[in-house]
């Protein structure tokens, strides 16, 4: 496969049409045709149905799996040579940085704010998602860095541990009596709906704090990002466990947020691949955090 024809086939997967491709893309339709064609023969499967209107064009399944796998490899292409293409007297280019959302971030917008003194034309991208989804972009080398929250299996990573943790506690609406609290402990969650991030319940983060019968807590819902759990919370769904310093809590909000007791911290790492070979830019963050971090 090209990477020609991937970018191609994800211009008509995007336009859901062959002329309206055919037309951003500055080829004929019957060239753009052609090359769907022979990549539908390249592969032996059918990646397009014909649909009943306006003439579209609808990916089958085998289409949309080659759609996940063309946008990674498009990417991880794109980044490879914005990396070799960087001008030698001028530090530039991309860094990719994924983590679950925590307030330990902003040691990373500090080093990428004093950074960008020093060199304005490097630019960042970031990509929000729970440990399963950094690890996995970071194993396909669609991320230079990843902040993971918890545990989390080191073995494939080099790693700097964070001088922060994260604090888990219960999210809840004001009118909770719960709210009246200054702390939640397990006996406190009886009986109630409780929103768990995906990731913590499915690794028992929070068993050892909750106690043996962990399984029997009423698990209503899990979410992977806080956002949208701290609207349900906010209609009156249920509880979020979740960590501190995420969701406003202050002013208007209708939320609260209380620590849980005993208290629960989650250490943070920053990982990178082992045996990985950074760009200049990327070499340049790395040894900037760890200078801000005290480490030679």
């Amino acid at each position: 496969m090209e990477i020609r024809v991937l970018r191609y086939f994800l211009a008509v997967a995007r336009e859901e049409s062959i002329s309206r491709a055919a037309e951003y893309l500055h080829v004929t339709q019957p060239t753009l045709s052609r090359q769907l064609m022979e990549l539908e023969d390249e592969l032996g499967t059918r990646l397009f149905v014909r649909g009943k209107r306006n003439r579209s064009v609808i990916l089958t399944d085998e289409g949309m799996l080659l759609r996940r796998r063309a946008e990674e490899i498009v990417e991880l292409t794109d980044k490879t040579e914005a990396e070799i293409h960087a001008k030698d007297e001028i530090i530039s280019g991309d860094i990719y940085i994924g983590g679950g959302e925590t307030d330990a971030m902003r040691l990373i917008a500090q080093t990428a704010r004093d950074l960008q003194e020093d060199y304005p034309d490097i630019c960042y991208h970031l990509f929000s998602g729970n440990a399963d989804d950094v690890t996995e972009r970071l194993d396909k080398g669609l991320l230079d860095f990843g902040i993971l929250v918890g545990s989390a299996n080191t073995e494939k990573y080099d790693y700097i541990t964070l001088p922060a943790t994260d604090v888990w506690g219960l999210l809840m609406r004001k009118d909770s009596p719960l709210a009246e609290k200054n702390a939640v402990r397990p006996e406190d969650l009886k009986g109630l709906r409780i929103l768990g991030s995906r990731q913590a319940v499915m690794r028992n983060e929070l068993s050892g704090w909750y106690g043996g019968d962990f399984e029997r807590l009423n698990i209503a819902a899990t979410y992977n990002l806080i956002y949208n759990a701290a609207l349900m919370v906010d209609e009156g769904f249920g509880y979020a466990l979740c960590l501190d310093k995420l969701i406003n809590t202050t002013g208007d909000s209708n939320l609260c947020f209380r620590l849980l007791e005993p208290r629960l911290e989650a250490r943070l790492i920053l990982v990178w691949k082992k045996y990985q070979v950074f760009s200049r830019a990327v070499q340049k963050f790395l040894e900037r955090l760890q200078a801000r971090l005290g480490i030679l």
